[in-house]
């Protein structure tokens, strides 16, 4: 079976911060989303590949733990590993100090199939998503 995880290094700019000098909040969603991608885009399915597959994978749930703030110019690695695929789309997310190791933020987002035309949702994901991870459900 292949290795269903990435590690993503970030290091917030200013802009990534908020009156406290801490990383706002929202940007943490903003993390996962690019490390997401890139592990999406690692098996050639990220967002485009999936609407030319005829489906569209829309979030349907999404979680954030904050165990501690990140700071300007902190080395952050993002990992994103997929942990579910036979119902949904699950990607768990931890990120951590690059240097201390230290967990700053955890959480997951859960994507689910929807048939591109019809609009209706999949109860169980497609076989090209498998294919493309190249697991069994």
């Amino acid at each position: 079976m292949p290795d269903l995880f990435i590690h993503h290094e970030v290091r917030p700019a200013f802009y990534d911060l908020d009156p406290l000098a801490i990383v706002w909040h929202g940007n943490y969603v903003r993390y996962f989303e690019v490390a997401r991608s890139q592990l999406l885009q690692r098996f050639n399915y990220d967002y485009q590949q999936m609407a030319e597959s005829g489906y569209l994978w829309p979030i349907v749930d999404l979680r954030l733990k904050y165990v501690k703030s990140a700071t300007l110019n902190q080395r952050l690695d993002v990992r994103a590993e997929i942990v579910e695929y036979e119902n949904r789309l699950k990607v768990e997310y931890l990120i951590t100090d690059l240097v201390t190791q230290e967990r700053l933020t955890e959480g997951y987002t859960i994507q689910v199939a929807v048939d591109a035309s019809t609009k209706q949702m999949l109860y169980v994901c497609p076989p090209v998503l498998w294919a493309r991870l190249g697991v069994t459900p």
